[in-house]
């Protein structure tokens, strides 16, 4: 495995400032494709609860449908992108994150504006120090692989339990334990994704991998900012 701060031999120094540069140009591209996600399901969300169609779904079939068919864009995205064109992938992940801002229309309906907006630039600064720490750092990260992957399954076996038992001190529980978890994920997916990056991938693979990177990312950033939710956001009264 290439070290993740020294690059391979490209020659000359001005050769290894282009390759710097490239991937500079190359996580530019992820986080660009993460912030249009991320802006793309906010704006779909904050419409999705204002003109009334989060309700009128909310406790029907149709509801099903807009919470599952992003399940099954990721794993078309996981496991289909090698095959797909680059446009191809683009409509798949910008669709995820339209369907997306429609599940999670009614948070707007379950919280204040003004607690919303302070906990995502809570959510915000987190998540730059922590990438910023997964890319610079020296550690080898992958080794927290693992952990962090038990950690999320458990998480999710948590919720799923929680959704008949309705504790309140279990929620609080897992919201505390995801925060922990999707800080190390965010760190661990973007030196994975710098990895990736340096380790070599072809022009064409690239720019689809670049939306691979940018899906990690989001979803790390979006699940931190929904545990600090539960734990920070003021409900409407």
């Amino acid at each position: 495995m290439a070290n993740l701060y020294s690059y391979p031999d490209v020659g000359p120094g001005a050769a290894q400032s282009a390759t710097e540069n490239d991937l500079r140009t190359y996580l530019l591209q992820v986080y660009n494709y993460m912030a249009g996600g991320l802006t793309l399901t906010g704006l779909v969300a904050y419409f999705g609860a204002a003109s009334g169609f989060y309700a009128s779904v909310a406790g029907t079939p149709w509801f099903w449908l807009v919470l599952l068919a992003p399940l099954a864009l990721v794993f078309l995205l996981s496991f289909r992108i090698e095959r797909m064109s680059l446009g191809a992938a683009q409509l798949a992940f910008w669709a995820y994150a339209a369907l997306v801002g429609l599940s999670l229309s009614g948070i707007f309906l379950v919280y204040t504006g003004e607690s919303i907006a302070r906990v995502f630039f809570v959510s915000g600064g987190a998540f730059a120090a922590t990438s910023f720490y997964g890319y610079m750092t020296r550690t080898d990260l992958s080794r927290f692989g693992s952990f962090l992957f038990m950690g999320l399954i458990g998480i999710v076996l948590a919720m799923l339990v929680n959704m008949f038992l309705k504790s309140s001190a279990l929620q609080l529980t897992v919201s505390v334990i995801g925060v922990f978890v999707f800080v190390g994920l965010t760190a661990y997916d973007t030196q994975r994704i710098k990895r990736i990056y340096i380790e070599g991938e072809e022009a064409v693979a690239a720019s689809k991998k670049s939306i691979l990177g940018a899906l990690a990312l989001y979803l790390d950033f979006l699940n931190l900012f929904l545990m600090l939710m539960r734990l920070m956001g003021n409900r409407r009264q």
